[in-house]
């Protein structure tokens, strides 16, 4: 299916849905190809299964939000092919006072995407109650990034980013006394190709404090502006499980490839980090019961409650 005679055309909504399957589909949008939308409070999209789709998308090529009023749950997506893609591969977003929990991501292959992974607890529905996100599984990805424009050969395309920017990592992020939970991520390879600047955009992790939270803005992977790693970047997270992680970057880069702000009770192993630089550095602040292990030396530089 084409959907993309306006630019922000979506392929698929599923809005506030239960009991749906989607499989086989080629889907060719110029906003987010699929998409899970709650629109209201007491509602949800719930029991619905993702199979053996193409997906090209000028915006995020799978998406739940930006309408997050109910919530998200017992959803599974399985053996997507995704490419040309401006923003994010996978995109789970609760940020209007709703709920995600049951989320199962497997068996993906992403090329010419803007960005891997983005997963964001919000308060866009401030002074309303903070939703919350939880029990995520996302196993078996493998990602390409590229240098350029992903979805450069559109004939139209989304706004440009109004700023200088680094490649972006990909990031896990609640908000200040409400954290992202139990999320899992096992056997991921990301390729990306490196090269940042800091003469371009700067966020060193020193300045870690000043990347800010943008808890009632609209969720997107760039929201932040430049941030301190250039392959994974976590904050206001608890329970949080890597295992057999593949981060590679083709340049130097000037940041580090993993960096952890406020996590707690989380685990680190089997990764693996390719590149020049600060490649194998994970910087660790206020954390607390945070173990990492791993075959090959990784430096890890902070204070962390738990042995390394």
């Amino acid at each position: 299916m084409k959907s993309d005679v306006y630019w922000n055309n979506d392929g698929i909504d599923l809005v506030d849905s239960k009991n749906v399957r989607i499989t086989n589909s080629d889907i060719n949008a110029a906003d987010d190809a699929i998409c899970f939308k709650s629109h209201h409070k007491f509602a949800y999209c719930e029991n619905i299964y993702v199979s053996n789709c193409r997906v090209r998308s000028s915006a995020s090529a799978v998406k739940f939000g930006t309408a997050s009023h109910g919530g998200f749950k017992n959803i599974e997506l399985d053996n997507l092919q995704l490419y040309d893609t401006y923003r994010s591969a996978i995109a789970i977003e609760a940020v209007d006072g709703g709920f995600v929990d049951g989320v199962k991501v497997s068996n993906i292959k992403a090329v010419n995407t803007g960005n891997a992974i983005f997963i964001k607890l919000g308060h866009r529905n401030a002074p309303g109650t903070v939703g919350s996100l939880q029990n995520v599984e996302i196993k078996n990805i493998d990602v390409t990034i590229p240098k350029g424009i992903p979805d450069k050969d559109y004939e139209i395309r989304g706004p440009m980013l109004p700023f200088f920017h680094n490649i972006f990592p990909s990031s896990i992020t609640g908000i200040p006394g409400h954290d992202v939970k139990n999320v899992s991520i096992e056997n991921v390879i990301i390729r990306y190709p490196g090269g940042g600047n800091q003469a371009y955009a700067n966020m060193p992790t020193w300045r870690m404090d000043g990347v800010p939270e943008k808890k009632e803005s609209y969720p997107e992977f760039s929201m932040f502006g430049e941030l301190p790693a250039w392959g994974l970047y976590v904050r206001h997270v608890s329970g949080l499980k890597l295992k057999n992680i593949i981060l590679e970057a083709e340049e130097k880069d000037y940041r580090p490839s993993i960096v952890m702000d406020d996590v707690k009770n989380s685990e680190l192993s089997a990764l693996e980090i390719k590149g020049e630089g600060y490649s194998k550095q994970i910087v660790v602040k206020d954390v607390k019961n945070v173990k990492i292990t791993n075959d090959e030396m990784v430096e890890v530089v902070g204070k962390n409650s738990a042995s390394n």
